[in-house]
């Protein structure tokens, strides 16, 4: 297992532009086996979740490869596979070929899904829709069997509008006959993503971003190319790294709207924040203010950002509360900051923040994605030296982070487990090909 050591204390400075969105990329790959033929994605992001999709796809039957930076995928020699229990439970996204290989294949079987432990995030909406559309769906020894002859549109009702239902059961219903009606679904940029890249496709699908999504089913789709738009929460890192070291750091080539939740309270908390047609820049000089927040599905404060930001709260001036809505075991993150000198009290799903003067280096791990990108932060504002542990849940969504940040003014080394310097998380998984 590699680590990251982090020589804080160094104001991070400069423009950088992130990777494609790792969520966003997952999405279309689970749809891409929709379409027969092949479909070229540009800007995919080199993270180990996509890595573990695309060997998903394999085992399906699937053509996979990279080209000149770009991944092809030819979903034409698609057939049933057992996939394996434990490639599978590496990701949720997972589950989410289920639909679409059900709509292509008429037969489907996958594990239960795995992904971070940051709480219940059961999957009842998807199976309800999947059988409102005509599948028929089995769990036995923890795997799902979906069969039907033809899935047929249909009106669901999302009883939560959750991000992975939507997508999921929005691209099932693109080779379901007639229309679909999704009501009360999620409106993240990523659903509207996945929207745009299946009507490239030859897709039908109308009010993506609003809480009600019709799909007029169509009997296949084309092969064409497509851009993964770029990652707001990897964004939503570095502005948030460059408030915490009070440095200037400027994210080019993103959609500012989207970013709008976590700059407008980095405002409220007296940070510096700039935006632009295509970028966002934020600077802080000196100490910042205490604030509340309350995650909530997008367009509110993403619970993907509430765990680094609580890493700039711990040295902000004041008591901030973060309440924590959606997931509730989102908290790993909070006894290390602790082990770091941050003061952090957890009641219930509500984490109480006391400003703290300074933090310091020690050797913490990370439990989730998120919360080890929180440790990273406080590494980067901390006194001394942070040994971060568990670094594959970071490489899960984070492409180069140590060289991106060093980019910017960042002290920060890959080592193995003997201490020695290694490569990237991004070019491991380049090697690993």
């Amino acid at each position: 297992m590699s680590m990251l050591r982090i020589q804080g204390g160094k104001p991070l400075v400069g423009d950088l532009e992130v990777a494609g969105s790792k969520n966003s990329a997952l999405a279309v790959l689970s749809s891409v086996v929709l379409c027969d033929g092949p479909v070229m994605l540009h800007n995919v992001p080199h993270v180990s979740d996509i890595e573990t999709k695309c060997q998903l796809l394999r085992m399906f039957g699937a053509q996979v490869d990279w080209v000149e930076g770009s991944l092809v995928v030819d979903a034409t020699p698609l057939s049933f596979a057992e996939p394996d229990a434990e490639l599978v439970r590496k990701i949720r996204t997972s589950f989410y070929l289920l639909g679409p290989l059900l709509a292509r294949l008429g037969f489907c079987r996958i594990p239960a899904p795995g992904g971070c432990r940051i709480g219940a995030r059961p999957v009842d909406f998807h199976l309800k829709g999947l059988r409102t559309l005509g599948a028929e769906i089995d769990l036995e020894g923890g795997v799902y069997t979906a069969r039907c002859d033809q899935l047929r549109g249909a009106e669901i009702y999302l009883d939560f509008p959750s991000a992975g239902a939507t997508q999921h059961l929005m691209a099932t219903a693109v080779l379901a006959e007639g229309i679909t009606t999704l009501q009360n679904v999620a409106v993240e940029p990523e659903v509207v993503a996945l929207a745009e890249f299946l009507n490239r496709l030859g897709a039908r699908i109308e009010g993506a971003g609003t809480g009600t999504i019709y799909i007029h089913g169509v009997s296949r789709l084309e092969p064409n190319e497509y851009r993964i738009p770029a990652d707001r929460l990897q964004a939503g890192t570095f502005l948030l790294a460059g408030a915490i070291t009070g440095g200037d750091v400027c994210v080019k080539g993103l959609v500012p709207e989207n970013q709008t939740p976590v700059v407008n309270k980095l405002r409220e908390a007296g940070a510096f924040v700039q935006e632009g047609h295509d970028f966002v820049r934020v600077s802080s000089v000196g100490r910042l203010d205490a604030i509340q927040i309350k995650t909530m599905p997008y367009p509110g404060f993403p619970t993907d950002m509430q765990q680094p930001m609580a890493a700039v709260l711990a040295l902000a001036n004041g008591v901030s509360v973060i309440d924590e809505t959606i997931y509730e075991s989102r908290i790993g993150h909070i006894a290390e900051l602790n082990r770091m000198g941050a003061k952090i009290q957890l009641q219930g799903r509500v984490a109480s923040i006391t400003g703290v003067d300074r933090l310091r280096g020690a050797s913490v791990e990370a439990s989730d994605l998120r919360a080890g990108a929180a440790l990273v932060l406080a590494g980067l504002a901390a006194e001394g030296t942070t040994t971060v542990r568990n670094v594959h849940f970071i490489d899960r969504g984070y492409e180069d982070l140590e060289n991106t940040l060093n980019g910017l003014g960042g002290n920060v080394v890959r080592l193995d487990a003997n201490g020695r310097p290694v490569l990237s998380g991004a070019a491991q998984v380049r090697a690993e090909r």
